[in-house]
């Protein structure tokens, strides 16, 4: 591997990168439980807990395949709430449950994303960004999300938010990885160029083919649960691979502290 440039800031993902996830198995049935009792409250009563949970299921693993479709496109936008619920998850529901739905589509994306995984800080995290601030570096978060606010609301939770610089997520910005414009718009944001930057994150085909098409200085593979379950063969390779936050603490400081570093 060829020594990675200096870069002028430190663009991460958010799950597999920062935090690690693990699926919570009664998530569907928490939240059918939840919005059965408003759809009841609301006079919409045709739906059982187990008919929203049926569905709710189905469209987790609709959008699944969906965002892995999403990586073939040299552009892809994101899904957006209001089209998550309305033909992914009600689609076939009664009038008035649909209109509620509708309505409230932003608030259950983020309900959703509450309830489907448990995040944790990966260890070395703090380590790291103690290292980019040492190094005079910006940290941002470029992430796919269907509620950017559920990663907000952890970051705010665990003071890591108070370390960055940026967070970009993909249903504000309205493009999704490997769209090169979630890196263009952050780097724009940190008055540099992708060209100067590292980005970081854990798949293949969303954030390696992401950072190719931008044309990073550095596209870095950080390994996580997943990492290697590929959807179909994707061509892009980073220039590194680590295997946590603490690997990529190492590689920056390397980059960093080499004599006749590019700045």
């Amino acid at each position: 591997m060829d020594q990675l440039i200096r870069p002028t800031a430190l663009l991460l993902d958010f799950g597999g990168v920062v935090v690690a996830t693990t699926n919570r198995p009664a998530w569907a049935e928490e939240l059918a439980a939840e919005l059965h009792r408003d759809l009841v409250a609301a006079g919409c009563d045709a739906l059982s807990p187990d008919d929203i949970a049926g569905d709710l299921r189905a469209a987790a693993t609709a959008d699944a395949h969906w965002k892995n479709a999403m990586s073939r496109p040299a552009a892809p936008v994101e899904m957006t709430a209001h089209r998550y619920w309305t033909e992914f998850v009600a689609a076939d529901w009664p009038p008035a449950a649909h209109a509620f739905v509708t309505a409230h589509a932003a608030v259950l994306c983020r309900r959703q994303g509450e309830l489907r995984q448990d995040r944790e800080t990966r260890a070395g995290i703090d380590e790291l960004l103690d290292a980019a601030d040492g190094f005079g570096i910006p940290v941002a978060i470029v992430s796919n999300a269907l509620s950017g606010a559920v990663h907000r609301d952890y970051l705010r939770a665990t003071g890591l938010d108070k370390r960055l610089a940026l967070q970009v997520y993909s249903d504000e910005a309205g493009v999704r990885k490997p769209n090169p414009e979630m890196i263009h718009l952050a780097a724009r944001a940190l008055n540099t160029t992708a060209a100067r930057t590292w980005y970081v994150g854990d798949h293949f085909d969303r954030d390696v083919l992401c950072g190719r098409r931008a044309g990073v200085g550095g596209c870095v593979l950080m390994e996580a649960r997943g990492t290697y379950e590929r959807p179909y063969a994707i061509r892009a390779e980073p220039d590194a691979v680590v295997a946590d936050p603490h690997g990529l603490r190492d590689l920056l400081t390397a980059a960093c502290e080499t004599p006749g570093a590019a700045r």
